[in-house]
Protein backbone atom coordinates (compact mmCIF):
# COMPACT_ATOMS: atom_id res chain seq x y z
CA UNK A 1 0.00 0.00 0.00
CA UNK A 2 2.74 2.36 0.71
CA UNK A 3 3.96 1.68 -2.85
CA UNK A 4 0.45 2.92 -4.35
CA UNK A 5 0.51 5.57 -1.67
CA UNK A 6 3.92 6.97 -3.26
CA UNK A 7 2.46 6.68 -7.00
CA UNK A 8 2.24 2.82 -8.26
CA UNK A 9 -1.32 2.55 -8.97
CA UNK A 10 -0.84 0.05 -10.74
CA UNK A 11 0.15 -1.77 -7.62
CA UNK A 12 -3.40 -1.62 -6.26
CA UNK A 13 -3.98 -4.93 -8.94
CA UNK A 14 -1.94 -7.12 -6.60
CA UNK A 15 -3.58 -5.58 -3.08
CA UNK A 16 -7.18 -6.67 -4.59
CA UNK A 17 -5.80 -10.30 -5.76
CA UNK A 18 -3.99 -10.87 -2.25
CA UNK A 19 -7.65 -9.35 -0.27
CA UNK A 20 -10.55 -9.63 -2.54
CA UNK A 21 -11.53 -13.32 -1.05
CA UNK A 22 -10.71 -12.16 2.66
CA UNK A 23 -12.61 -8.99 2.05
CA UNK A 24 -15.83 -10.79 0.54
CA UNK A 25 -16.20 -12.97 2.59
CA UNK A 26 -15.96 -10.57 6.25
CA UNK A 27 -18.78 -8.41 4.01
CA UNK A 28 -20.66 -11.89 3.33
CA UNK A 29 -20.69 -12.79 6.49
CA UNK A 30 -21.90 -9.40 8.04
CA UNK A 31 -24.62 -9.27 5.06
CA UNK A 32 -25.36 -12.62 3.77
CA UNK A 33 -26.20 -10.78 0.46
CA UNK A 34 -23.27 -12.10 -2.65
CA UNK A 35 -24.28 -8.95 -5.14
CA UNK A 36 -23.94 -6.11 -2.01
CA UNK A 37 -21.18 -7.59 -0.97
CA UNK A 38 -19.32 -7.85 -4.26
CA UNK A 39 -20.57 -4.22 -4.94
CA UNK A 40 -18.84 -3.23 -1.38
CA UNK A 41 -15.51 -5.13 -1.90
CA UNK A 42 -15.67 -2.67 -4.87
CA UNK A 43 -16.28 0.35 -3.04
CA UNK A 44 -13.75 -0.55 -0.56
CA UNK A 45 -11.09 -0.63 -2.84
CA UNK A 46 -12.06 2.52 -4.74
CA UNK A 47 -11.60 3.69 -1.16
CA UNK A 48 -8.58 2.31 -0.53
CA UNK A 49 -7.23 4.28 -3.67
CA UNK A 50 -8.77 7.52 -3.12
CA UNK A 51 -7.65 7.80 0.21
CA UNK A 52 -4.42 5.85 -0.08
CA UNK A 53 -2.73 8.89 1.09
CA UNK A 54 -4.63 8.18 4.78
CA UNK A 55 -2.23 5.13 5.10
CA UNK A 56 0.50 5.92 7.07
CA UNK A 57 2.10 2.73 7.45
CA UNK A 58 2.12 2.44 11.04
CA UNK A 59 -0.48 0.01 11.87
CA UNK A 60 -0.97 -3.08 10.05
CA UNK A 61 -2.57 -2.94 6.31
CA UNK A 62 -5.23 -5.01 6.94
CA UNK A 63 -6.33 -3.42 10.36
CA UNK A 64 -7.04 -0.26 7.49
CA UNK A 65 -8.69 -2.46 4.99
CA UNK A 66 -10.75 -3.67 7.54
CA UNK A 67 -11.67 -0.16 8.73
CA UNK A 68 -12.81 0.70 5.69
CA UNK A 69 -14.61 -2.01 4.77
CA UNK A 70 -16.49 -1.41 8.49
CA UNK A 71 -17.43 2.02 7.19
CA UNK A 72 -18.56 0.70 4.05
CA UNK A 73 -20.88 -1.40 5.81
CA UNK A 74 -22.13 1.30 7.84
CA UNK A 75 -22.89 3.01 5.17
CA UNK A 76 -24.60 0.45 3.20
CA UNK A 77 -27.06 -0.30 6.46
CA UNK A 78 -27.90 3.95 6.52
CA UNK A 79 -29.14 3.55 2.62
CA UNK A 80 -30.82 0.47 3.46
CA UNK A 81 -28.86 -2.29 3.01
CA UNK A 82 -30.85 -5.68 3.85
CA UNK A 83 -29.20 -8.29 5.54
CA UNK A 84 -30.46 -12.34 6.02
CA UNK A 85 -31.12 -13.59 2.23
CA UNK A 86 -30.47 -16.99 2.22
CA UNK A 87 -30.78 -19.77 -0.54
CA UNK A 88 -33.93 -22.44 0.36
CA UNK A 89 -32.22 -25.86 0.87
CA UNK A 90 -34.76 -26.75 -1.28
CA UNK A 91 -34.03 -25.18 -4.27
CA UNK A 92 -30.23 -26.38 -3.77
CA UNK A 93 -30.84 -30.38 -3.67
CA UNK A 94 -33.00 -29.98 -7.13
CA UNK A 95 -29.91 -29.03 -8.22
CA UNK A 96 -27.36 -31.29 -7.19
CA UNK A 97 -26.27 -34.16 -9.02
CA UNK A 98 -27.40 -38.29 -7.12
CA UNK A 99 -25.24 -39.98 -5.11
CA UNK A 100 -23.42 -40.25 -1.35
CA UNK A 101 -21.29 -37.04 -2.30
CA UNK A 102 -24.32 -35.13 -3.30
CA UNK A 103 -25.66 -36.53 0.30
CA UNK A 104 -23.14 -35.07 2.36
CA UNK A 105 -22.67 -31.87 0.14
CA UNK A 106 -26.34 -31.10 1.16
CA UNK A 107 -26.00 -32.06 4.36
CA UNK A 108 -22.97 -29.45 5.14
CA UNK A 109 -25.14 -26.84 2.85
CA UNK A 110 -28.09 -27.30 5.81
CA UNK A 111 -25.79 -26.95 8.40
CA UNK A 112 -24.23 -24.26 7.20
CA UNK A 113 -27.59 -22.24 6.66
CA UNK A 114 -28.45 -23.18 10.52
CA UNK A 115 -25.12 -21.59 11.52
CA UNK A 116 -25.92 -18.61 9.39
CA UNK A 117 -29.41 -17.81 10.31
CA UNK A 118 -27.76 -18.42 14.05
CA UNK A 119 -25.44 -15.68 13.54
CA UNK A 120 -27.97 -13.63 11.88
CA UNK A 121 -29.48 -13.37 15.64
CA UNK A 122 -26.20 -12.01 17.23
CA UNK A 123 -26.21 -8.49 17.17
CA UNK A 124 -23.61 -6.60 14.08
CA UNK A 125 -21.01 -6.12 17.28
CA UNK A 126 -21.03 -9.92 17.92
CA UNK A 127 -21.37 -11.04 14.18
CA UNK A 128 -18.32 -9.03 13.63
CA UNK A 129 -16.16 -10.14 16.00
CA UNK A 130 -16.51 -13.41 15.43
CA UNK A 131 -16.31 -13.07 11.23
CA UNK A 132 -12.93 -11.30 11.67
CA UNK A 133 -11.71 -14.11 14.27
CA UNK A 134 -13.26 -17.18 13.15
CA UNK A 135 -13.92 -16.90 9.55
CA UNK A 136 -11.39 -14.59 8.45
CA UNK A 137 -8.63 -15.92 11.12
CA UNK A 138 -7.56 -12.74 12.13
CA UNK A 139 -5.18 -12.40 14.95
CA UNK A 140 -6.48 -10.48 18.34
CA UNK A 141 -4.00 -7.90 18.20
CA UNK A 142 -5.40 -7.13 14.61
CA UNK A 143 -9.19 -7.56 15.62
CA UNK A 144 -8.08 -4.69 17.99
CA UNK A 145 -6.77 -2.53 15.76
CA UNK A 146 -9.59 -2.81 13.87
CA UNK A 147 -11.85 -2.35 16.49
CA UNK A 148 -10.39 0.22 18.47
CA UNK A 149 -9.83 -1.81 21.20
CA UNK A 150 -7.60 -3.60 23.00
CA UNK A 151 -6.34 -7.43 22.44
CA UNK A 152 -7.73 -8.95 25.93
CA UNK A 153 -11.08 -7.19 24.64
CA UNK A 154 -10.85 -8.65 21.52
CA UNK A 155 -10.61 -12.07 23.07
CA UNK A 156 -13.69 -11.40 25.52
CA UNK A 157 -15.91 -10.15 22.87
CA UNK A 158 -15.06 -13.23 20.76
CA UNK A 159 -15.17 -15.50 23.79
CA UNK A 160 -18.88 -14.01 24.44
CA UNK A 161 -20.06 -13.64 21.26
CA UNK A 162 -19.13 -17.54 21.00
CA UNK A 163 -21.23 -18.13 23.65
CA UNK A 164 -24.08 -16.20 22.53
CA UNK A 165 -24.12 -18.23 19.28
CA UNK A 166 -23.83 -21.76 20.84
CA UNK A 167 -26.20 -20.55 23.03
CA UNK A 168 -28.76 -19.45 20.06
CA UNK A 169 -27.90 -22.38 17.77
CA UNK A 170 -28.65 -24.89 20.72
CA UNK A 171 -31.80 -23.12 20.76
CA UNK A 172 -32.65 -23.43 16.68
CA UNK A 173 -31.80 -27.05 16.93
CA UNK A 174 -34.37 -28.19 19.86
Amino acid sequence: MLRVKAGELDRMGLLFQRHYRALYGFLFHMTYQREASEDMVQTVFYKMLRYRGSFTGEGEFVAWMYQIARNVLKDNAKKGGKQGVHQDIGELADRLPGGTNADEHLEKKQANAGLYKAMEKLSDDNREILTLSRFQELKYQEIGQILGITEGAAKVRAFRAMQELKDIYAKMER
